[in-house]
């Protein structure tokens, strides 16, 4: 399938339709949003907060510390933090199912205030404008990802407001991944991708476009289609969390980071997601109005904070 005809199918809307004093565009949007979630599990966003100059500034910095040494890197890679801060270093997360871990390395941003008991973020101090740069992104995709949100609750009939202290200082995450060039293609296990097929986590996931091809998604239909942003678009998914409270209705995408040809295989590529997570104490349990005899209650109960424990452990970053 062709990256047009890919582009054509995946559902688009306007943020400013949420966001202007038109309730009619506002309805639409909100029915828009709803419905590539229920169907399709992800849309592509326009007017979203993220200027090209930011995006632009901030693959320059991550690119920066990615391109320093290994020993370098690994000043700021701390286990104790289970990778929620700092950097993680290469083939240290696993996807579900699988046994070759990612071929990839990754540095996490969290809260820039953190609440009691949240680690502190850490920040490599031989690429200070990364701090600037990250930073800022978070705060302007973490107000994205609350509006969409919004959109999402009225989708759902509860109140407009129903995440909002749900997310207050949450546990979203800024994750800048280095997809590392592979030297020697021909030495490579079988079976290790630069991101095997998951799921994310969190609520929503908030994605700028990458450095080069290779995301791909899942249809419902089980093919494999490659995803890429247009330039004035960031691409949005339903993470796990939102698709355990919603028992389903709204789609979690399963989706994965194939290696590039061969050809291209020594060289990099940079992808930063936003991982809009809620508070620990989050009840996931499946929302009342989301069971019915047609869509019986899929998930167990739990909280937002243990369904991230156990994913964490396995992922591998966790013990």
């Amino acid at each position: 399938m062709s990256q047009q005809t890919l582009l054509d199918k995946i559902p688009s809307v306007d943020l400013a339709d949420f966001t202007s004093s038109d309730t009619n565009r506002k309805a639409k949007f909100v029915a828009e949003l709803g419905a590539a979630f229920t169907n399709i599990g992800f849309v592509a966003v326009k007017n979203h907060g993220l200027s090209d100059d930011l995006r632009d500034k901030l693959y320059a910095a991550v690119q920066k510390f990615f391109y320093q040494e290994d020993e370098l890197k690994q000043k700021y890679e701390f286990p104790e933090l289970a990778g929620q801060r700092g950097y993680i270093g290469k083939n240290k997360e696993t996807a579900k199912g699988y046994k070759r871990p990612d071929l990839k390395e990754f540095y996490h941003v969290g809260q820039l205030n953190p609440r009691e008991g949240m680690p502190e973020n850490i920040f490599p101090e031989e690429v200070p404008e990364f701090e600037t740069y990250t930073t800022e992104t978070f705060k302007i995709f973490e107000n994205t990802g609350r509006t969409l949100l919004q959109a999402i609750a009225l989708y759902l009939e509860l109140p407009e407001n129903y995440f909002e202290d749900k997310v207050y200082q949450g546990d979203s995450i800024l994750r800048a991944l280095h997809y590392f060039p592979i030297e020697n293609p021909e030495l490579l296990e079988e079976g290790a991708v630069r991101a095997a097929a998951h799921g994310d986590i969190n609520l929503i996931t908030l994605l700028m476009g990458a450095s080069a091809d290779g995301l791909q998604v899942l249809r419902t239909d089980g093919e494999w289609i490659s995803v890429t942003a247009l330039p004035d678009q960031i691409v949005i998914n339903v993470g796990d969390m939102l698709d355990r409270l919603t028992n389903h209705k709204l789609k979690s995408t399963i989706h994965r980071v194939i290696n590039p040809p061969v050809e291209k295989m020594k060289t990099s590529r940079f992808s930063i997601p936003f991982f809009m997570h809620p508070r620990a104490e989050m009840d996931l349990t499946c929302l009342e109005s989301c069971v019915t005899a047609e869509n019986p209650k899929k998930y167990v109960d739990m909280t937002a904070g243990e369904f991230l424990d156990e994913r964490l452990r396995e992922l591998g970053l966790k013990k």
